[in-house]
């Protein structure tokens, strides 16, 4: 299948890179930070979530940054909602895009979401019907799409099923999530043929973390399966809290360059977002975990050092 010639980055640094902060980031630096990325032409940016303040304190502040934050033109602001009464919540805030999440693992689904697989499908039924009465878009996240920090090995057939499942009920794009990180171009390769065969490759997204450095290489084999939607995070922000050993997600910086060098359009500007990614890591008081933000960071502190003899 051809490489796409185009490719939808979804900006999850505000909602999946900070939710695992410890420090609270107040609202201010949050809608700041979601500015900066609308304003690097980043046109799908997660807000926020609302589930309970009291398993994600970092994300209680989201009905305030709906409300307070300047909604630039094309762009979407979806938000995380866990069932009804999030929902709910979500459209008083004034969201006009929401996303459900389960997983193709079953412990992993009980740890994260105190529920079976099939619960989460009863949970989310309201919440589809609801959303179609208003005529909202639900995307559907599924995590531990490759490996279970607790069952190993997920098999691309329990992917598949649970793909399909959320592609029935109605979500319009499904985002398969290596959550551990620890997928390999194979391994996303033959998920991705089991996925497709039951659900439209138009309607499915990819979203890795970054742990074992496969990431880029794993958008790479997406890519060729004509995958054209790719979930990121600025400065490689973000971690599962209940997927231990998960690092961040791969840094929308390094995927931005590859896909430049790649000649496929995203319409980000590579400089801007590694700007709001320097932005939001001073505001966590620790550098970009992007290697490219690294790399633009020393071309720009060397350019303003003449004289200095260059390496080999």
């Amino acid at each position: 299948m051809p490489i796409p010639a185009e490719v939808k980055i979804v900006e999850v640094g505000p909602r999946d890179g900070l939710q695992n902060e410890k420090a609270v980031v107040p609202a201010a630096v949050k809608i700041e930070l979601i500015e900066r990325l609308a304003a690097a032409g980043l046109t799908c940016i997660e807000a926020g979530s609302f589930v309970s303040p009291e398993w994600v304190p970092q994300m209680a502040d989201t009905a305030e940054v709906l409300v307070q934050m300047h909604r630039q033109t094309g762009v979407r602001y979806p938000v995380l909602v866990p069932n009804l009464r999030g929902f709910e919540a979500a459209i008083a805030a004034g969201a006009r895009e929401v996303a459900v999440f389960t997983a193709a693992s079953e412990t992993f689904c009980r740890k994260n979401i105190n529920c079976s697989i099939a619960e989460s499908f009863d949970r989310y039924a309201p919440v589809m019907s609801a959303a179609k009465s208003a005529g909202i878009e639900v995307r559907g996240y599924i995590s531990c799409a490759l490996t279970c920090p607790y069952e190993g090995d997920i098999s691309p057939a329990a992917v598949a099923a649970v793909a399909d499942r959320l592609f029935q009920i109605g979500c319009y794009e499904i985002s398969l999530g290596d959550t551990i990180g620890a997928g390999t171009p194979i391994r996303v390769r033959n998920m991705l043929d089991a996925v497709s065969a039951r659900v439209p490759v138009k309607r499915l997204a990819v979203h890795f973390h970054d742990t074992y450095g496969q990431a880029l290489a794993n958008v790479l084999v997406a890519l060729e399966a004509g995958i054209s939607v790719v979930d990121s995070s600025v400065a490689g922000l973000g971690g599962c809290p209940y997927a231990p050993g998960a690092s961040g997600n791969l840094a929308t910086e390094d995927l931005v360059y590859m896909l430049d060098g790649m000649h496929i359009r995203t319409g980000v500007d590579l400089d801007a977002v590694a700007a709001a990614g320097r932005f939001i890591s001073a505001e966590l008081r620790r550098p970009p975990v992007s290697k490219v933000n690294a790399a633009l960071a020393g071309r720009a502190a060397r350019a303003k050092m003449p004289g200095q003899a260059t390496g080999t």
